[in-house]
C-alpha cells in the first residue's frame, strides 16, 4: 500500500515507525515530518491546509490511505474532503471531530446519554462563568470550549486562579467556556480504534501533564506516559467501554455522524468509576509513542478495518512489557522558547538496550539535528517493569547533549511506587 501520514510531531513519528514495519507498506511519504520521520518516510513540503493540493497528490502518487495525526486538519474537513475524491483516510469527519473541537458539544451529550462525566455549564460571557464559579467554590475547572492542543484546560485551586483563567479565556473574541466541577481520582488515557459500529480497545496508558516533577507547574500538551496505566484493570477497562465508550458510539450513530477512527478518552478513575474527562479524536501525544512500543500486530490493516467498517472481527496483540517515555522540552515550554538550538549524543542515545528516540519538533540542518518545537525529543524504553523502561529512558536521556533542553526526572512515578508495594 502507499500510504501519506499527515503531521509533524513525536505522535506522528511513532506511527511512521510502526507503519514503516508494516508487511503491507509499499511507500510511506509523510506531510511535512521532521528529522527523525526522515528516517521512516519520505518527508514532503506539502501545505496539509490545502486539501486541494493533498488530494492531487494523492492522486499523482497512487495514495490507498492517508492517515491523519493531529486534531486541526480533522476538524477542518481534511477526511470528508478526501473521501469525496474516494481516497480512504484514517480519521473522523469534520461533524465527528466536535467530539475534540468542542467540548460544550461532548458535555451535551454525555448529559443526554448518562455517559458519567464531571457536572457542568457552558458561558459566552465572563461574568455569567465567575458567577457560577463562585457559587460552586474551588478547586474547579475552568476549559475554553474549541481546540487549544491539550493546554486550554486551567485546574484552579483557588477562586482568584478560576476568575483569571476565565478573563484570559474572554479575552479572544467569540470565547466559550466550559467550567465543570474538579474530579478527585487518578487519570488514565484509554484508546479505542472505531468504524462508526464496533469498538477495538488498544492498551491503557497514563499521562505526565504537568511540566515539572511532582505534578508541579503549568499543564502542558504532555511530558511523559507510560502503558499500561495499572488503574484501568480489566473491570475499568469493561466498565469504560460499556458506559462511556460504547454508548458515544451509539449516540454519534443516532445523531447521523458515525464515528470512525481512533478515539481518545481522558479518564479520571474515580471512588464510582471511570469518568470521562475530555474526548480527543486522534492519537494521543505522548501515549502513541508508548502504544507503537508495545504494540506487536501489524497496524495498517488495522487502520483500514477501521476505515473499512471491518472491526467487528478483528483483534490485537499487545507485548505484555511496559514502555514508557519521556519528553525532552525546549527550555522555557509551555511559554516561550527558542528553536535552533543543536542536539547532539542521539545515535549514543538510541544504542541503549530497548531504547527508541521519537522526534517531536526537530529539524534536519545537513546531518545536524537542531530543535524546532516545544516539546522536542520522546526518549522511549521497554523493560520488564515500569522502574526497568524508567532506568533505561534516563541512561538515553544523560547521553544527549542539548544544554538548552530540559525534562521531569520522575515520568512514570505512579507505577513505580505500585511496582515497590
Amino acid at each position: 500500500m502507499n500510504i501519506l501520514l499527515i503531521g509533524s510531531g513525536g505522535r506522528e513519528h511513532a506511527l511512521a515507525w510502526k507503519i514503516a514495519a508494516s508487511t503491507e507498506l509499499t511507500k510511506l511519504w509523510c506531510a511535512p515530518g521532521n528529522a527523525g520521520i526522515a528516517r521512516d518516510a519520505e518527508c514532503i513540503a506539502l501545505d496539509v491546509a490545502d486539501h486541494e493540493a493533498v488530494i492531487a497528490f494523492c492522486k499523482a502518487n497512487k495514495v490507498d490511505l492517508v492517515v491523519v495525526g493531529p486534531e486541526a486538519p480533522l476538524a477542518a474537513g481534511i477526511v470528508d474532503d478526501l473521501a469525496a475524491h474516494d481516497i480512504k483516510a484514517f480519521g473522523p469527519t469534520r461533524a465527528a471531530s466536535q467530539l475534540e473541537s468542542s467540548k460544550g458539544f461532548t458535555k451535551d451529550l454525555c448529559r443526554a446519554h448518562n455517559i458519567p462525566t464531571a457536572a457542568y455549564e457552558r458561558f459566552k460571557d465572563a461574568d455569567s462563568a465567575k458567577a457560577y464559579v463562585r457559587a460552586k467554590g474551588a478547586p474547579i475547572v475552568v476549559k475554553a470550549d474549541g481546540l487549544a492542543a491539550g493546554k486550554g484546560v486551567v485546574v484552579a485551586a483557588t477562586l482568584a486562579e478560576a476568575e483569571a483563567a476565565i478573563d484570559a479565556l474572554f479575552a479572544s473574541a467569540g470565547a466559550e467556556a466550559v467550567v465543570e466541577e474538579f474530579l478527585q481520582g487518578e487519570e488514565a488515557s484509554f484508546f479505542v480504534l472505531c468504524d462508526g459500529e464496533h469498538a477495538l480497545p488498544l492498551a491503557t496508558a497514563q499521562d505526565h501533564k504537568r511540566a515539572f516533577d511532582g505534578d508541579k507547574g503549568p499543564n502542558t500538551g504532555g511530558m511523559g506516559a507510560y502503558s499500561p496505566a495499572p488503574v484501568m484493570t480489566d473491570a475499568m477497562v469493561a466498565r469504560t467501554m460499556d458506559e462511556i465508550i460504547r454508548p458515544t458510539l451509539r449516540a454519534m450513530k443516532e445523531r447521523g455522524m458515525p464515528y470512525k477512527g481512533v478515539l481518545f478518552a481522558g479518564l479520571m478513575v474515580t471512588p464510582q468509576g471511570p469518568k470521562l474527562i475530555e474526548y480527543n479524536v486522534r492519537f494521543g501525544d505522548p501515549e502513541t509513542q508508548v502504544l507503537m512500543m508495545r504494540l506487536m500486530s501489524d497496524l495498517v490493516p488495522a487502520l483500514v478495518a477501521a476505515v473499512d467498517g471491518e472491526l467487528a472481527h478483528f483483534d490485537l496483540r499487545w507485548y505484555p512489557q511496559p514502555a514508557l517515555t519521556v519528553v525532552m522540552a525546549a527550555q522555557g515550554y509551555p511559554g516561550n522558547y527558542i528553536k535552533g538550538s543543536l542536539i547532539s549524543g542521539l545515535d549514543d542515545a538510541s544504542r541503549v538496550e530497548g531504547v527508541e528516540i521519537f522526534h517531536a519538533g526537530t529539524r534536519a540542518d545537513g546531518t545536524r539535528v537542531l530543535a524546532n518545537g516545544g516539546r522536542v525529543l520522546n526518549v522511549t524504553a521497554t523493560g520488564k517493569t515500569v522502574g526497568e523502561a524508567q532506568r533505561r529512558a534516563y541512561q538515553a536521556i544523560d547521553q544527549i547533549k542539548w544544554p538548552e533542553g530540559f525534562c521531569r526526572r520522575d515520568i512514570g512515578w505512579q507505577a513505580i511506587k505500585r511496582e515497590q508495594g
